[in-house]
């Protein structure tokens, strides 16, 4: 039978990946009969598959609307982002925790339990950490948005725990480059650092350049993504969270794959000016992980930083 596919966050750089991805027919799925892309704007992949449904998951209605009782599968990417959950914390917990609840409900509801795959993120860790951190580290968030999240992996346990949906919590890595402009993550830079020197613009490093980040391109984050909808329930042993392969790397060291890659006057856009708000965040973020599980899996990393700016230069070329 072909798949009916819901995705929150439709519109957003991520969520319209996944769909032109599920529409070109990459994940080990059925054929795609039905994509509701739902988002506070319209989704703008044009195909006749594609159901825009638009509107906010903070409104119980709309959530009864956008989640059908035939649907097999749910990608719950929509989220208040970190920067913007630690200045508007009643926004970032209504959106984060309420609503994904709102959502879980919804598909409890149904006549099915679909496959739920929540986007995580390693915000949920904090604390001491190992230089490695193991996948079964206590969740010890230091930010709002990583407690929504953690509050959220906790509700995908809980209702695949009773059958009411099939969870699966990909904890992503932070996605680099992301083309477009910067958004509300404390982590935008990790994008900024590259993006606006290739775009003949100057960009600021807010952090450390010995900060160690866990980052994954967004071509590798998406195919993951589609992955994580074919995997069998089986396979996951009752632990419905992973943490997604990922490349541990620096500020500094991006900065050298991009004078590189991009030249000196590329590297000379780029200056350090130290933001004390996005270092408390950032930088109680783990920088490397172990993902074993994931990759016997059959999920993927990037083959080095070089490659992860290429991708993202070759996509600047096609533009």
């Amino acid at each position: 039978m072909p798949a009916k596919i819901l995705v929150t966050g439709a519109a957003g750089f991520l969520g319209s990946r996944v769909i032109e991805a599920l529409l070109a027919g990459k994940a080990d799925l059925p054929d795609v009969s039905t994509i509701v892309a739902t988002d506070l704007e319209p989704c703008p992949v044009d195909d006749p598959r594609v159901d825009v449904r638009t509107g906010t998951i903070a409104d119980e209605r709309f959530v009864r609307f956008i989640v059908d009782d035939d649907v097999d599968v749910v990608y719950h990417l929509a989220a208040v982002l970190s920067g913007q959950s630690e200045e508007e914390f009643d926004l970032g917990m209504t959106i984060n925790v309420e609503a994904t609840r709102r959502l879980l409900e919804a598909c409890r509801a149904t006549d099915r339990s679909p496959r739920f795959i929540f986007t995580s993120s390693l915000a949920v860790f904090g604390g001491e950490m190992p230089e490695v951190v193991p996948e079964d580290m206590v969740l010890a968030p230091e930010s709002s948005y990583g407690t929504g999240k953690a509050i959220g992996e906790l509700l995908v346990g809980e209702y695949s725990r009773r059958r009411f949906i099939d969870g699966i919590v990909c904890r992503l890595p932070t996605v680099s480059v992301r083309a477009g402009l910067p958004n509300s993550a404390a982590s935008s830079f990790v994008s900024g650092i590259l993006r606006e020197p290739l775009n003949e613009t100057e960009s600021v490093c807010p952090v450390p350049l010995d900060t160690r980040l866990w980052i994954t391109s967004p071509e590798v984050a998406v195919r993951n993504l589609i992955h994580a909808a074919g995997l069998p329930s089986s396979s996951l042993g009752g632990k419905r969270a992973l943490n997604l392969p990922g490349l541990t790397v620096t500020p500094s060291e991006m900065l050298e794959s991009l004078e590189r890659l991009g030249g000196r006057d590329a590297r000379a856009r780029v200056r350090y000016e130290e933001d004390r708000r996005i270092v408390d965040i950032v930088c109680s973020w783990p920088g490397s992980f172990d993902v074993r599980r994931a990759r016997q899996l059959g999920f993927e990393a990037d083959r080095d930083f070089d490659a992860v700016v290429r991708q993202y230069m070759g996509e600047l070329e096609a533009a």
